[in-house]
């Protein structure tokens, strides 16, 4: 099995063409300490539920429950632990879907749980809306080094090299990644 999404990966990287492009911007990455504070499951809140911080209860998933920043953070911090369809749900709430933030951890959310050609089309578009989004970059490069395309990995790696230089986190975990050194 992971042979065949391997190389349907692959197959899909050799019909794509990759988004390099040059433009202005910073990196967009990061987290924020302001936000959703936290995962909906920190506060104890199902699946299908978010985190209300106002009324401090949790709350049916549906769109304008919350405002976009508590939404992405929220499915930022599912991601990040690893609930990845739960996190995807929340993450489809948000109203700005043309946010490289959320299509970011769309992509990662997708990658992680295996789905490596729909997590490329929400990377690819992140990077078509801020090109200099390096986190989009690294984590579309550790794609390509789960799908055995090292090249295309590398030259991602390069061009968060360009942006950031090479002391950057991403660039740091990217090259890690490659080298077969990551988590």
């Amino acid at each position: 099995m992971h042979k065949l999404v391997a190389f349907s990966f692959a197959a899909f990287c050799l019909v794509s063409v990759p988004v390099f492009a040059a433009g202005g911007g910073g990196s967009g990455g990061g987290s924020s300490s302001s936000g959703g504070g936290g995962s909906p499951s920190d506060h104890g809140c199902k699946k299908g539920e978010v985190w209300n911080k106002k009324t401090k209860k949790c709350v049916k998933e549906q769109s304008g429950i919350l405002p976009d920043e508590e939404l992405y953070q929220q499915g930022r911090a599912l991601a990040k632990t690893g609930q990845y369809d739960w996190a995807l749900e929340v993450l489809s709430l948000v109203q700005n879907q043309n946010d490289p933030r959320v299509l970011n951890y769309m992509g990662y959310s997708n990658r992680k749980a295996g789905r490596l050609e729909v997590a490329v089309g929400y990377y690819r578009k992140a990077l078509a809306i801020n090109p200099n989004f390096v986190l989009a970059r690294e984590y579309l490069g550790e794609g390509y080094v789960a799908a055995g395309r090292s090249d295309l990995a590398k030259a991602e790696l390069a061009e968060i090299a360009q942006r950031c230089g090479v002391t950057c986190e991403e660039y740091r975990d990217l090259s890690l990644a490659i080298a077969g050194k990551a988590e």
